[in-house]
């Protein structure tokens, strides 16, 4: 409102000082030798108090300074150059609608405007006085339009941006929740494992300690190698929270079917018995699907292991079958807790790491007693989905 006031009287001065020179003097425009009356001073008020409230109501501050400017054009002699109110107004009302109104609504006002000017008011219809309204009028709706249209642009540029500013933050936190996800799987993956172990092993101690000392101190090698084992790989997962420039950052591949034997070996040293069957022609796989396949053999041995009974039995086969590699973990499920608890994480997480590489995972008992692990990963190379993943 102060802007506007400010504004309504800066017009007001000029069409005021206006009303006072004569264009057609003899030396040109000449200040002072015509004075205008109290209609169109009158007029002239009327005209710059309704710009007070052109933002408020810019299509009825157009109808009344439009008004006043018809009525000056018409009875003016000389006359005030109110139509400068109505130019202004014109322009609010194109810069705050849209291009259709600001072309129905100019072009009426220039008609009304100029044609009554041409057609009734005191001077002959080619006066330039006629010429200026219909120019200005055509530039206060130009001006007006172009303002809009770059107002809309900036705020299309701004919504562009703040658009792109949220889909970089949720693409963050999504990879933060990805990378957290895959972070919470590898500590799963080792800390069952390892544990398990050592829970065995320790058992296994506890009960031989009195009667056969060697097979415990045996088995207490057995915990303290799991255990070790455990650290270096926590130690490893762990240390890819640290910063990318942290020269203690572990270096060490991951672990990929390579390793299976070593897998298999550990778990033949806490007491349960693993055959593994390999017909995969010493396929070469990219490091996710290695290490998917490690994690998958890792944490089925593992639920046999802790869930199949002490006189349990593994096998694992790892086959090639055209483009895809195929794991199978069986087991014989002697014990009575032969399947797996539903609610853990451990089949949770081989089905999400199979699902990322765009695999299958199926699992479920045996008939006739046990448990099976069947994955299928796709082996593709380059861009494939294994490399993608």
């Amino acid at each position: 409102m102060a802007l506007d006031a400010a504004l309504a009287v800066g017009v007001l001065a000029c069409m005021v000082a206006g009303s006072f020179v004569d264009p057609h003097g003899e030396n040109g425009v000449t200040w002072g030798v015509r004075s205008p009356d109290a209609l169109s001073l009158l007029l002239i008020t009327l005209g710059a108090a309704a710009l007070v409230f052109r933002r408020r109501v810019p299509v009825t501050v157009l109808a009344l300074t439009g008004t006043v400017s018809l009525v000056e054009s018409v009875t003016g002699d000389p006359r005030a150059p109110v139509a400068m109110s109505a130019v202004i107004a014109l322009y609010t009302v194109a810069s705050t609608t849209d291009r259709s109104t600001t072309w129905r609504v100019g072009l009426l006002t220039m008609t009304v405007l100029t044609g009554s000017a041409m057609l009734a008011g005191p001077l002959p219809w080619y006066a330039q006085e006629n010429l200026a309204i219909f120019a200005w009028t055509g530039i206060g709706a130009t001006a007006g339009d172009a303002v809009r249209s770059r107002r809309a642009v900036v705020a299309a540029i701004r919504e562009r941006a703040e658009r792109a500013e949220r889909t970089r933050e949720e693409e963050a936190r999504r990879r933060v929740a990805e990378e957290r996800l895959r972070i919470a799987r590898d500590l799963h993956d080792v800390v069952a494992h390892h544990i398990a172990l050592v829970n065995v092993q320790a058992g296994v101690a506890a009960h031989v300690m009195d009667k056969r000392p060697d097979q415990a101190k045996e088995a207490l090698a057995h915990v303290r190698e799991a255990s070790r084992s455990a650290l270096n790989e926590l130690r490893a997962t762990v240390g890819l929270l640290r910063q990318s420039g942290d020269p203690e950052a572990p270096t060490e591949p991951a672990p990929g079917l390579d390793r299976l034997d070593e897998l298999a070996g550990t778990f033949r040293s806490a007491g349960l018995h693993v055959e593994v069957a390999r017909a995969d022609q010493d396929t070469t796989l990219p490091a996710a699907v290695g290490l998917a396949a490690y994690r998958v053999i890792q944490e089925a041995l593992t639920n046999v292991q802790k869930h199949a009974g002490p006189k349990a039995k593994a096998e694992v086969s790892v086959v090639r079958v055209g483009p895809n590699i195929e794991i199978t973990v069986l087991d014989d499920g002697a014990g009575e807790d032969d399947t797996p608890g539903g609610g853990g994480h451990g089949l949770l997480g081989m089905r999400e790491r199979v699902t990322a590489l765009r695999g299958t995972l199926t699992t479920g008992p045996r008939y006739g007693g046990g448990f099976r692990v069947h994955a299928i990963l796709p082996v593709k190379s380059g861009t494939g989905a294994a490399e993608d993943a």
